[in-house]
Order: C-alpha cells, then sequence, then structure tokens
C-alpha cells in the first residue's frame, strides 16, 4: 500500500510519526512539538493526505466496531455555503431512456422546475438501487439525478469549476463493421455511451458513411461490444484499430473565412495561436458588439464548439490551440441562418492551410509515461519488451 495508508487500529507514538510523514507541514509541526493533535489527524484525512486503514471481515463481525469508532473519532462533518453549487460526476439512462444528470449539492438549495445552465430541471429523484422518489428540494451534500437536462456532462461544476480532465486519452481510433444492423441505430447507440462516458469519443463520416471509435485498447471495445449487445441488443465488430494522431500549430496566425454565394453574406476574422501540451482547443471571443451583433458571435462560438476541426497533414484532429475571434462582417439583407458557421469553418481551414505552407503544422505521436512494478527475475523481459516496441527507459 502507499506510504500515506496509515494503520489506524493502534493510537501510539508510532502511529502519529506515521500520519506526520503524510504532509511536510505536519511533519515540521510534529518534529518541533513532538505531538500533533486529533484535529490535525482529521485535517489530513480531510486534505486526503491521510487514508485510514482498519482490518476486520464484515461476514464474521470482526473489526466492525472499531472501525465505526474511529469513523466518528476521525471524521469532521463538512461545512457547506449558503450559496448553491453542485457537480455533475455522472450521466446515465433509466430503463425508460430518459437521461439522468447525476450531482452532489456542494452548497444551498435546488428545487425542481427551476433552471439550470438555461435548461429547465423537470425532476429530482432520489435513488434506491433501481428505485427511485421524486422530490421538490434538495440541500447541501444531497446526492440526486436530475430529469429534463441535455446539455450537462460529467465533471462539470455549477457555480463551480469543473473538475479537472481524464488524465487517460485515447490514443486508438478502429472503423465499426455494423453487420447487419442500421448504421444510424449503431451511431445512436454509441453518442448515448459517448454521452456517458466523455473517454470514448465516436465520430461519424457523412461523406464515408462510416462510424470511427477513439478507444484505449481492445479491452474497451469487448466491453462496448457487450454493452451495445446487452443496452441494444446489436450486434457489431470492430475492423483492425489505427493510431490516433493528432496535430497542432507552431506560430499564431490571422484566418479569415468567406462565405457568400448567391444571397448570401458572411465573414469572420479569427486568431489561430499554439496553446501549451494537453490544453485541448480553448475557445476565446474579443469581437466588439459594433462589429458582429451579439446573435452572429453566438452562431461562431457555437460553430466552432460544434464540431472536430481536422487538420491539413494527415488529416488528424487539432489540439492545443487557442482560436480566438476577432471580427467579422455580415448583412442585414443577405446574411441568414448558417452562413456564420460556413464562414467560421472555411476561417479555420483557411488559417491551417496557410499554416501549412510556412511549415508551421506539426504533427503528434501518442506516448505514455509509467512506472513498471515487476518481480526481480521478470525484468530482463520487460526490458527487453519495452526496447523492442521502440520505448526509453531508466536505470531500475
Amino acid at each position: 500500500m502507499s506510504e500515506n495508508c496509515v494503520d489506524f487500529t493502534q493510537i501510539d507514538d508510532a502511529f502519529y510519526e506515521n500520519v506526520a510523514v503524510c504532509d511536510d507541514k505536519l511533519l515540521d509541526k510534529y518534529l518541533d512539538n513532538g505531538e500533533i493533535s486529533p484535529s490535525d489527524v482529521q485535517q489530513a484525512i480531510a486534505a486526503r493526505k491521510t487514508f485510514p486503514v482498519y482490518y476486520g471481515s464484515a461476514l464474521k463481525l470482526t473489526g466492525i466496531k472499531e472501525f465505526l469508532a474511529g469513523f466518528e473519532q476521525w471524521t469532521s462533518e463538512k461545512k457547506f455555503t449558503k450559496d448553491f453549487s453542485a457537480r455533475c460526476f455522472k450521466i446515465s439512462h433509466d430503463k425508460n431512456g430518459e437521461r439522468l444528470t447525476w450531482i452532489k449539492i456542494l452548497g444551498g438549495k435546488l428545487k425542481a422546475k427551476t433552471e439550470l445552465n438555461d435548461e429547465k430541471i423537470n425532476q429530482i429523484r432520489s435513488y434506491n438501487g433501481e428505485k427511485f422518489a421524486t422530490i421538490t428540494e434538495v440541500e447541501a451534500g444531497d446526492i440526486v439525478a436530475l430529469t429534463g437536462l441535455t446539455k450537462t456532462y460529467p465533471g462539470q461544476g455549477f457555480g463551480v469549476r469543473d473538475a479537472k480532465n481524464a488524465v487517460l486519452k485515447p490514443v486508438l481510433t478502429y472503423k465499426v463493421d455494423s453487420k447487419e444492423n442500421d448504421i444510424h441505430a449503431c451511431l445512436d447507440a454509441l453518442k448515448v455511451l459517448e454521452d456517458e462516458n466523455p473517454q470514448l469519443h465516436v465520430t461519424w463520416s457523412e461523406h464515408l458513411q462510416e462510424i470511427h471509435v477513439q478507444v484505449m485498447g481492445k479491452i474497451q471495445l469487448q466491453f462496448l461490444q457487450q454493452l451495445l449487445q446487452e443496452r441494444f441488443n446489436l450486434d457489431i465488430a470492430f475492423e483492425q484499430g489505427n493510431i490516433l494522431y493528432k496535430e497542432t500549430i507552431t506560430k499564431l496566425i490571422e484566418a479569415v473565412g468567406h462565405f457568400e454565394p448567391l444571397r448570401h453574406y458572411a465573414e469572420v476574422h479569427l486568431l489561430l495561436e499554439p496553446g501549451a501540451r494537453n490544453s485541448g482547443l480553448v475557445f476565446a471571443n474579443k469581437c466588439s458588439l459594433e462589429v458582429l451583433t451579439k446573435n452572429w458571435q453566438h452562431q461562431i462560438m457555437t460553430a466552432l464548439a460544434s464540431k472536430e476541426h481536422l487538420s491539413v497533414l494527415t488529416g488528424a484532429p487539432i489540439t492545443d490551440m487557442k482560436i480566438t475571434l476577432l471580427g467579422g462582417k455580415g448583412s442585414i439583407v443577405h446574411s441568414v441562418g448558417g452562413d456564420f458557421r460556413e464562414a467560421t469553418y472555411r476561417a479555420v481551414r483557411q488559417g491551417l492551410m496557410e499554416e501549412e505552407i510556412h511549415d508551421q503544422v506539426e504533427l503528434l505521436e501518442p506516448w505514455y509515461d509509467f512506472r513498471l512494478e515487476i518481480g526481480q527475475d521478470q525484468v530482463g523481459r520487460a526490458l527487453n519488451d519495452i526496447q523492442r516496441m521502440s520505448g526509453k527507459f531508466a536505470t531500475p
């Protein structure tokens, strides 16, 4: 176990020393005073610096009393703010296909039929297994499922920042073989699973009429096949996978997109800037309302975020780039519907093509940095395998 996991079954000098080692500030206090207080231990647990360990068996009823006594002694009730805040931690669907947004209330209260991020909450459900009861109001500390919300996603914060993105990202892409199933039914099912699991990425090629999924490897594919069979009665397969490359730019550039067929007109000016590694795509708006109306600006920002932008070297997705709306032009008479959407896509494409001309587009290959723990008798085989796969390693 980690050194931060501490045996809480015997409280003695060695126990307090083991707790103090988990945090530098706590260790300094222990060395200066020779002791730490119970409240220091509680704070270390709350800050996830120390993880209590108890030993026992619920089946044999051994160690249970000690665990419950320790739980009461070493935990402290969290204090919540009066202002409403919450975080979505899961998306699921009930047996009727109703979309459920699972949230934990971090502060304040939430009532049914109110709006959350411009969407109306239909029901607030309190679940017990598969059964649930509808309630009208929840308070801080409650965990509930909301219906009626379509734009929420795991990790989204309400009144607080979004949670950090997952560390692991897909590195392989596979084409879906729908067999005798309707390709669009397969796409709808995969989109439901993508909604529930942000680490699954599903793309649809309108031109090729193909579905591609981006995953971590074959085990996840087997899990997907099982889910599609059990939940949607779809028997599918996956064709040979490929490495998922991405591209980025190395220099900033101003891009311009025009869309002006007969009786249509829109012009968009964007600034494309290289971003930090693993920052993904970031969108910003510096356009004045005197240049473009709020409605047109909203169309442009929505268009930027609504599709996966492909680069120009290999057609791989673009990443680690900031796109800022600088300005544009429109016509009260001729600018309609999706004119600004088309102009936005053309501006991004024009900027990337200009970057390629000046050799300012970079191809990114996925790689992992990890620690491998194995027995001494397997070290030689592991090093040979790493070298065979063009990997690098530090001295064991």
